[in-house]
C-alpha cells in the first residue's frame, strides 16, 4: 500500500500576511506535549527565544497523556490554540526489543487522545512528530516521504514505527474528515541537551558519549560498541528540529490535497557510518583507549538518510555541524552529572 504522496504543494507564509488568523501569536496557548523530553525541551527553549509567552507544558505527574479524561479536562480548561505532539515513549535497539507492547501501546494512547482532543477543541494547528523509522529497513536511499509503507518494517522497532504511521494516518483522516490542520513531520535520529543517557534505554549516540566519558574517567583500555560499525545514520541536532518546528507550523498549506496528505521529512541530509561517529566521539570526550565492536548485538536498519528535499524548497535547512552539536551536547551531559551529584 502507498500512501500517495507527491511533492507538490502550494503554500503561503503566514509571517508575511497579517491578515491570516492562522498565524501564530506571541499570546495564544500552545501546548507542548512532553515538556521534559529532548524534543519538547528544545520546542519550549526555541518558542521562549522567539518570545511566545503564554506555553503550557504540563509534566507526567501533573497530566498522564494516556488519560482520555484528564487530557480532555486539560484542554476545556486551558484552552490551547496551537499543539506541538512531542511526546512519546522513545529508546533505543534493546529497549525496542524488551519492550515492544509498551511502545506501541502507550504511544497509541498518547497521540490518540492528544490529536482527537485537538480536533474537539477547535485547536487551530498541530504537529505531530514522527520518526524515521517508519520506513521501510530496505528502504531506496534517501528515503523520500512517498516511500512510505512500501516495504517491511525493521523487525526490532516496528511496534513504535507502527504506532507513528498509524499517527500520521490519523492527522491526515481528520484533515479529510473535519477539514483540521494537523501536520506531521518526521524527524531523523536526534541529540543535544536533555537527551537521555541512560545505556539500557538510550539512542546509540548519547550512550557512546557515556561509554567514551566513562572510559576516560576509569582509564578503560578500551569501550565496547555495539554492531559492526557499518550501519549509517543521519544526526540532527535537536534544537535545529525546533527552529523547524515553528519554521513548518507558521506556514499555510492551500492545496486541498496536500492539506489531507502532508509529510515532511527533517533532516540534516548528511549521514556517517557508527564507526566514523564513534571515532568523532571518542575525539571529543579525550578516551585515550580502543574502540572495539561487538558483532553479536544486531545493526538494525542499514542505512536510514531522509531526502529533505521538500522542506529545502521551503527554504529551511539544518545550521548546527554535527562535531559542533556532539559537543555541546557533551558539555550539557557534564553538567547534567554535575548536577545531580549536589542534588
Amino acid at each position: 500500500m502507498v500512501f500517495g504522496l507527491t511533492n507538490k504543494y502550494v503554500i503561503k507564509d503566514t509571517l508575511k500576511n497579517n491578515q491570516d488568523t492562522s498565524k501564530m501569536k506571541k499570546t495564544d496557548n500552545i501546548f507542548i506535549a512532553g515538556p521534559r523530553g529532548l524534543v519538547g525541551s528544545a520546542i519550549i527553549r526555541h518558542l521562549e527565544k522567539k518570545g511566545y509567552t503564554s506555553l503550557l507544558a504540563p509534566t507526567h505527574s501533573e497530566l498522564e497523556l494516556m488519560d482520555s479524561q484528564a487530557v480532555s479536562s486539560y484542554f476545556k480548561k486551558n484552552k490551547p490554540a496551537y499543539v506541538f505532539l512531542a511526546a512519546a515513549k522513545v529508546g533505543g535497539i534493546m529497549a525496542n526489543n524488551t519492550y515492544p507492547a509498551d511502545f506501541i501501546y502507550q504511544n497509541l494512547m498518547i497521540q490518540n487522545n492528544i490529536i482527537h482532543q485537538s480536533y474537539v477543541h477547535n485547536i487551530k494547528k498541530l504537529l505531530f512528530l514522527g520518526s524515521s523509522c517508519i520506513y521501510p529497513k530496505h528502504c531506496p536511499q534517501p528515503m523520500k516521504e512517498e516511500y512510505l509503507m512500501t516495504g517491511p518494517l525493521e523487525p526490532t522497532n516496528s511496534p513504535y514505527a507502527v504506532a507513528k504511521i498509524a499517527g500520521i494516518e490519523m492527522c491526515w483522516s481528520y484533515n479529510r474528515q473535519y477539514g483540521t490542520k494537523f501536520i506531521p513531520v518526521m524527524p531523523t535520529n536526534l541529540y543535544g541537551p536533555n537527551d537521555n543517557f541512560d545505556l539500557d534505554t538510550s539512542h546509540v549516540l548519547p550512550a557512546l558519549i557515556r561509554k567514551f566519558h566513562e572510559g576516560k574517567q576509569n582509564n578503560a583500555e578500551s569501550v565496547i560498541v555495539w554492531g559492526t560499525g557499518y550501519p549509517k545514520r543521519e544526526f540532527l541536532y535537536v534544537d535545529d528540529l525546533a527552529d523547524a518546528c515553528l519554521f513548518i507550523i507558521q506556514k499555510e498549506f492551500l492545496s486541498q490535497e496536500h492539506k489531507n496528505k502532508l509529510l515532511f521529512n527533517i533532516g540534516s541530509g548528511r549521514d556517517i557510518s557508527i564507526k566514523e561517529l564513534a571515532e568523532l566521539i571518542k575525539e571529543i570526550t579525550g578516551f585515550k583507549g580502543k574502540i572495539i565492536f561487538d558483532t553479536s548485538i544486531p545493526d538494525g536498519t542499514p542505512q536510514k538518510l531522509l531526502d529533505i528535499s521538500k522542506l529545502k524548497t521551503l527554504k529551511w535547512c539544518a545550521a548546527t555541524k554535527l562535531k559542533d552539536g556532539i559537543a555541546k551536547t557533551y558539555d550539557s551531559f557534564q553538567e547534567q552529572r554535575i548536577s545531580l551529584k549536589n542534588i
